[in-house]
């Protein structure tokens, strides 16, 4: 663990108090701006009871501490806290004295507290430079709650409320920039200068974008003008730190109007340049748009409470912008599909989210018809996978609304869902459906396991598929005998491919 910055006699060093004096005079001159005040107002709080404890504990040992940032942002607009978020003149050592299960892992000087509900413990503090636009360069102890609110990114994070009766929840709102006003305006602007704010972290190009659409802001213009020119600079975010905004961006509704906003700033065409490419992409659809506002229509339509859904309606026709040569974009379910792996691969998603994500994509095309026989539904089921159809339809019909398609009446995605159902319940779809198991298949061929065994079970799991009355030990066993005298690998007897065949 690297050793822990000391606490300094100053608030902040020579270079940190040239920063905060900058950060005060960009402040100054804007007509959109509130005068910065380090004057306090009375505010009460209705603090959980571990919060308050926590409150209470850190107090009563004679340190500073105040509730800060996103909880109290949260409050302030009228909605409930989650976690929460203190900061304290306790360095980290002296928090962890005072709450021995607390966990410190971090050299920013957080220490966390399970709660119920979860506390984040941040000593004050003030920063270098950030040269890697990531994380400070040199992190100060300090003693001043003012002084640790001016390195907060935008004024509606830079609040926090200081106790003075704990009990009562009674205590003093601290707005040195305006945060609370600002929220009451729907006004987002950054701490201070805004090129000076993004250049210290290039994750705020994010947040910004964030923050404006779950609070309903509109960014001051000179916030604003400094997203566009630094909106270069998201590419070079490692992919996990995007995967976790985007995500978040996305799960607010609707979350078009988020991501035409990073359009509009750069972010898109940085972040998701296969994304940004179907911008201009026509098609023939009976609602307007490019092939991009269809994507941002179906995003739309999806849950919100499933954001790697959404991303995969984001990312669904993300394949059209290098297909369309002939207006039909033959195979961009295919091309998609490796798109959009690509881009799973960049945000660092699980394997599993990543699977999920290229392979609704590759499978989004499906043609049902009526005529589809029961074996060509079983297909279709093996095919997609059964675990991946409930997100296959959901899809379908975002799909289906972004286009302004309706759904027939019959033999649409209701009949197959009901025939999929059907299928499910009542035939083999696996090879672990089957009869017989490798074991069985070995001894009733005198061979021992190995290729043989796989490829005999395969064609069985298939012959089945076709006819689910071939489901029996005696007849799967007669077969595999022929199967293996042949080496014939299959027992079709028709169905399989998309359309009626599917």
């Amino acid at each position: 663990m690297r050793p822990w910055p000391a606490r300094s006699d100053s608030r902040v060093g020579r270079g940190d108090l040239t920063r905060s004096a900058r950060l005060r005079g960009a402040r100054r001159g804007s007509d959109d701006t509130p005068v910065e005040t380090d004057a306090a107002e009375p505010l009460k709080l209705d603090l959980p009871q571990f919060v308050a404890g926590t409150l209470r504990r850190l107090t009563e040992a004679g340190h500073d501490a105040a509730v800060v940032g996103g909880s109290l942002r949260d409050i302030l607009h009228g909605e409930v806290a989650a976690d929460w978020d203190l900061a304290t003149a306790a360095t980290p050592e002296e928090v962890t004295r005072l709450f021995p299960d607390a966990r410190w892992e971090n050299p920013f000087g957080t220490v966390t507290l399970a709660g119920p509900p979860r506390v984040e413990i941040t000593t004050y503090r003030s920063e270098g430079s950030y040269r890697d636009r990531r994380r400070p360069d040199v992190v100060h102890w300090g003693s001043s709650l003012t002084e640790d609110l001016s390195r907060r990114d935008f004024t509606i994070n830079a609040v926090a409320w200081r106790p003075r009766d704990v009990e009562a929840g009674i205590g003093d709102l601290v707005d040195p920039y305006g945060g609370r006003a600002d929220l009451r305006r729907r006004v987002l602007r950054t701490v201070g200068d805004p090129e000076l704010r993004l250049l210290e972290d290039a994750l705020r190009l994010l947040r910004a974008v964030r923050f404006a659409a779950r609070f309903e802001l509109r960014i001051e213009a000179a916030t604003e003008a400094a997203l566009r020119r630094h909106a270069p600079a998201a590419a070079e975010l490692s992919g996990e730190r995007v995967r976790d905004e985007l995500l978040r961006i996305i799960a607010h509704d609707p979350p078009s109007d988020a991501l035409r906003r990073m359009e509009r700033l750069g972010m898109l065409t940085a972040l998701l340049p296969e994304l940004a490419a179907l911008r201009g992409v026509e098609q023939r659809k009976s609602l307007p748009g490019d092939a991009l506002e269809h994507s941002l229509r179906t995003v739309d339509a999806l849950p919100g409470h499933d954001p790697i859904l959404r991303l995969t309606g984001l990312l669904h026709d993300v394949g059209k912008a290098s297909t369309g040569g002939d207006g039909h974009f033959l195979g961009h379910e295919t091309v998609g599909a490796e798109l959009a792996g690509g881009i799973a691969d960049r945000l660092r998603l699980s394997r599993a989210d990543a699977a999920r994500v290229s392979e609704l994509v590759r499978h989004h095309m499906f043609a049902y018809r009526r005529d589809w026989t029961d074996a060509a539904v079983r297909r279709f089921i093996r095919r997609v996978g059964r675990q991946r159809l409930p997100d296959l339809f959901a899809l379908r019909r975002a799909d289906n609304a972004a286009s302004g398609t309706r759904e027939p009446l019959r033999g649409g995605i209701a009949e197959l869902e009901q025939r999929v159902a059907a299928e499910i319940a009542s035939s083999p779809l696996r090879m672990s459906d089957l009869a017989v198991n490798g074991t069985d298949i070995a001894r009733t061929l005198e061979i021992g396991p190995g290729p043989e065994v796989g490829r005999v079970l395969r064609a069985l799991t298939e012959a089945v598929l076709d006819d689910p009355a071939l489901n029996t030990e005696e007849r799967l066993t007669a077969l595999a005998r022929k199967l293996h005298r042949g080496g014939d690998s299959t027992h079709r007897t028709g169905g399989g491919g998309r359309g009626a065949s599917a």
